[in-house]
């Protein structure tokens, strides 16, 4: 506690007192204070408040509160501590007599702590007038005297700490203050640090220390419970009062009748000596070889004995003796001998070691000399299906990268890039092959790892690291993956930045020296998110060439330099921090421009650099007038990679307050920050996905029975099923050739369009699947792929019934007049089904229902539903009530005459059916001349018709149709008149 504290409390509490006392409500006893300080101020004769009243205090241990006569002390005070070292040092009860010691004082102590070493170590104190004790402020001391040959006492007096390295010695002993610890009666076990450890401490209590529900604090400590005995101490003395002076109305308490007493409380018996303060017998414990505490000695500092309780301890020590205190003769010249012996040990191991460092120092000089490609079978091609980059971003135009001088494979398991080495042909100069090893020896994490050279047929490749996540162009580029405001934000930026100087920090200052090619397509990005360097090195093997990053100097003299890198770095940062093209500026966009305007300056004006902004810069204003230092015209004023280092560290830590932050805390750091940016574009991911999946899904349901799709998804195949009982529908136009020779092939797609999509809607009002259109036909199922009992034959009526309805009131768009016919047949039976065909798979139907079904179709009359006899039973075992016509035999092709009939409605229902053409009028009817005389009533301004058949127009060109009959409708002809027109 402060100084300044303790003097206010103590001020605060004086003025308490001073109030109480005149006031008249001090009572007849104060219990209490604790502090020293404080009691002080209350007890002293000279400074004090003379309250005249009895002070019991739990603590108050310092020598200043020794000896006074308004106060009783019911914990120990530092008086009796200090005559319990007195003692033991003078005494032999298993040691030889004592004269110097240790005492070690740790930086931050409890109040009786401080007071106890106080008692030890203060001048006055009577300890230190008799023994020659030496104070540690520190655990450096401690160690630095322990490990001293020189010093002067084996005896140690403490409060330890666990962060001291105390190198068991049997010639050394600590003696541990701990007097309130109850420890060492409730749990016995002890530890290989207390070997050497004596402990002193308070005999065992009675009551019993539990912790409290926080687990923080003790419920009953030997302070709460010296108050409650305090308490209790009082009322002893007023019943015994109350006793001796019966019918006395006011009792007056003095000092005298706590002094030589003995009393029983909570923590066991109380004696007090004739100054108030408690006399105990004081335990010193030690660790047995078996790991245990045990009772060594104990204290009464009453009379001042200290009795043996383990006569044969089994402790540390030789001989059943604690050591002496300071070295024996005899030990410091062994311990000289030994050190002698280390010194000349030490000698011949350096020269040893010299000897072998002089050889592996020519041997290594000697094997850079050499070189030699690795195997190309430990070069492993990689998949097809390996994905070469780390990227979420979705490119549909993305081009992949075939360049022949770069090449990916695996070596070692690990993803390596192949790089051609162009102007070597795998026979390198000493210096080449000094400058391989040199390249072989980098090992830095900010550098891409070179493994070695390798020879595939008449070419040479450099192996090294692949990045996972691309090129840092590429990743400037991608702002899918890494977008600006939630992943590349101004501190991450930062990082990359910070990342590429302490890289070419560490190459500048290898044996490499130099980058030469530095830019942000060889800074490479991996899966850590950790930007590293690559193309360094094989200066000797590839010469540098001449772009956007390349140092003025080096664009007019070609050469490589370190100040040419940091030029290089500036160039970089800049795309970093704009996320646009190298060397991006608003004056000019032409590659060649930018460079000869390096090159060859305006002297007239300003030197031609990338644009930055230092109007906007803001509390980023540090870094841009970094990077323009970086880039400046000369190159002695272009800071070295050291100084960028340390000042982008420092804009870090100002930035985000990590200036301790390990490179491991800032790499999981940047992991969550790139995590959570990624479970977002997962979610958006997953969310488009789900969407098209859906969509495929209509899509395939739209094409397929739901069945077979989930079948097909599920196994891959569809095997086939046999239907028993099925109803098929099948339509055609009439007449729809001579339709498609007088229309334009966009108006038959029109027309088959308008048609077919009204159809679709009324069978999305029926249980009914619809197989197939081929050209003018429409073929519809029931029963199948789901099997509805007798309801197929009932959806198929009602479905026709339906679409003759329409065709009642459809028009042509492009020949408006002109009525459209359908047949439609209808036919129920068995039928097998499945789908045919892997690529573009159809669900087909197979069985002689199909085919007679087709017939009934083309055997059937315009806008009339020709139905077979096995439908008609069907309709009639169901309860609707089909209204329908006989129209006698019918000739089948295939199946020879049936009854056939004509389905005419549904009985209580009017479904507006269109009247059918008699056959008078059916054979009167030429469509030809329908259609020429509806395009004649066409406005001419619609220009000519590219429509006709080569046939038709040779005939108008002949100015005369003759006996030419226009292909009619569809009609079939038989032999049968009574069936057929």
């Amino acid at each position: 506690m402060a100084a300044e504290t303790v003097a206010a409390l103590c001020t605060r509490l004086h003025l308490s007192l001073c109030a109480f006392q005149r006031e008249g409500r001090t009572g007849c006893v104060l219990l209490g204070p604790t502090c020293t300080y404080a009691t002080f101020q209350i007890v002293d004769m000279e400074v004090g408040l003379n309250m005249g009243l009895p002070i019991i205090s739990a603590g108050s241990f310092g020598l200043s509160c020794d000896f006074k006569d308004d106060l009783t002390r019911l914990l120990p005070p530092a008086r009796k501590i200090s005559n319990f070292f007195l003692n033991f040092w003078n005494s032999e009860c298993l040691k030889s007599k004592w004269t110097t010691a240790y005492v070690y004082k740790k930086p931050e102590q409890t109040e009786e702590c401080f007071w106890y070493m106080n008692a030890l170590e203060a001048r006055s104190a009577e300890f230190s007038s008799i023994v020659t004790r030496h104070v540690l402020l520190g655990p450096e001391d401690v160690r630095s005297e322990i490990n001293s040959e020189k010093r002067k006492s084996n005896g140690d007096v403490a409060n330890l700490t666990t962060n001291i390295d105390r190198n068991l010695k049997t010639e050394i002993i600590f003696i541990l203050i701990d007097l309130y610890n109850p420890t060492y009666y409730l749990n016995t076990t002890s530890s290989v640090p207390m070997e050497n450890v004596l402990v002193l401490t308070m005999p065992r209590r009675n009551f019993t220390h539990e912790m409290d529900s926080s687990g923080s604090e003790t419920v009953m400590s030997d302070y709460v419970s010296a108050y409650q005995d305090g308490a209790l101490l009082v009322g002893q003395v007023m019943r015994k009062l109350r006793k001796e002076n019966p019918g006395l109305s006011g009792l007056s308490i003095g000092m005298e009748h706590f002094r030589n007493l003995t009393f029983t409380g909570f923590s066991g018996n109380y004696v007090l000596d004739q100054y108030g303060d408690r006399d105990v017998n004081f335990s010193v414990m030690y660790t047995t070889t078996g790991m245990e505490y045990k009772t060594l000695l104990e204290f009464n500092t009453a009379t001042g004995r200290i009795s043996v309780k383990d006569r044969s301890p089994s402790f540390l020590w030789p001989d059943q003796q604690l050591p002496d205190d300071i070295l024996k003769e005899s030990d410091l010249l062994q311990i000289h001998n030994i050190i002698v012996i280390v010194l000349g040990i030490a000698v011949v191991v350096v020269a040893i070691i010299a000897f072998i460092f002089y050889r592996q120092n020519r041997k290594d000089r000697q094997r850079r000399k050499r070189w030699s490609h690795m195997s190309p079978e430990m070069i492993t091609p990689m998949e097809p299906s390996e994905q070469s980059l780390v990227s979420l971003k979705i490119d549909k135009d993305h081009k992949k990268v075939r360049n022949d001088r770069i090449r990916r494979g695996r070596y070692d398991r690990k993803i390596v890039i192949l790089k051609e080495l162009k102007h070597a042909d795998g026979y390198f100069s000493e210096g080449q092959r000094i400058e391989l090893n040199s390249l072989l020896a980098i090992d830095y994490y900010n550098l891409t790892k070179f493994y070695g050279t390798v020879k595939f047929e008449h070419e040479v490749f450099g192996v090294f690291e692949y990045g996972e996540r691309g090129s840092l162009r590429y990743v400037l580029n991608d702002k899918v993956s890494y977008p600006e405001e939630t992943f590349m934000d101004w501190e991450f930026k930062i990082f990359v930045m910070y990342d590429i100087a302490k890289g070419m920090s560490y190459l500048h200052s290898s044996n490499i020296q130099v980058h030469g090619r530095l830019k942000s397509t060889n800074c490479v990005v991996d899966n850590r998110m950790v930007v590293k360097i690559t193309d360094f090195g094989c200066n000797t093997i590839l010469h540098p060439g001449k772009d956007l990053w390349t140092a003025p100097e080096h664009l007019r003299k070609e050469g490589i330099s370190q100040k040419g890198d940091v030029y290089s770095f500036a160039i970089i940062c800049q795309e970093i921090l704009l996320r646009r093209s190298p060397f991006y500026t608003e004056a000019c966009s032409d590659r060649e421009e930018k460079m000869y305007r390096v090159q060859y300056p305006n002297f007239s004006t300003s030197y031609f650099r990338p644009d930055l902004n230092f109007d906007t810069a803001g509390d980023r204003l540090e870094v841009y007038t970094l990077i323009k230092s970086c880039w400046d015209e000369d190159p002695e004023k272009r800071p070295d990679f050291k100084k960028i280092e340390g000042r982008l560290g420092r804009i870090f830590s100002n930035l985000s307050d990590q200036a301790n932050e390990s490179y491991m805390d800032n790499l999981i750091r940047r992991l969550q920050i790139y995590s959570r940016n990624l479970e977002h574009l997962v979610e958006q991911r997953t969310a488009l996905y789900k969407a098209e999946r859906d969509r495929a899904d209509h899509l395939n349901f739209m094409l397929l029975p739901g069945p077979v799709v989930r079948s097909l998804k599920e196994t891959g195949r569809v095997e086939p099923e046999l239907f028993d009982e099925v109803t098929i529908y099948f339509s055609d136009i009439v007449g729809f050739t001579t339709l498609c020779q007088y229309s334009t092939p966009m108006e038959v797609v029109d027309m088959l369009n308008d048609i077919y999509k009204n159809f679709d809607r009324i069978l999305d009002n029926h249980d009914v699947y619809k197989v197939e259109t081929i050209g003018d036909a429409y073929m519809v199922v029931s029963g199948l792929p789901r099997r509805n009992g007798n309801r197929h034959a009932v959806d198929i009526s009602r479905m026709a019934l339906d679409i003759l309805a329409f065709m009642g009131t459809f028009e042509l768009c492009h020949l408006p007049g002109l009525p459209v016919w359908i047949r439609i047949g209808v036919h129920s039976g068995p039928c097998a089904a499945g789908v045919v065909g892997i690529k573009m798979p159809r669900y087909c139907l197979f069985g002689d229902t199909v085919n007679t079904a087709s017939r009934m179709e083309s055997t059937g009359l315009p806008l009339r539903i020709h139905v077979s006899q096995p439908t008609l039973k069907i309709l009639q075992r169901t309860d609707c009530k089909f209204e329908y016509e006989r129209r006698g035999e019918t000739h089948l092709k295939g199946k020879g005459t049936e009854i056939t009939y004509w389905l005419t409605g549904v009985m209580g229902q009017d479904y507006n059916l269109p009247t059918p053409p008699t056959a008078e009028n059916f054979q009167r009817l030429q469509l030809a001349e329908m259609i020429l005389s509806i395009l004649e009533k066409r406005p001419h301004g619609m220009g000519k018709r590219k429509t006709l058949s080569t046939r038709q127009k040779r005939r108008e060109k002949d100015g005369n149709l003759g006996d030419f009959q226009p292909e009619y409708l569809h009609l079939a002809t038989v032999d049968n008149p009574s069936t057929y027109l």
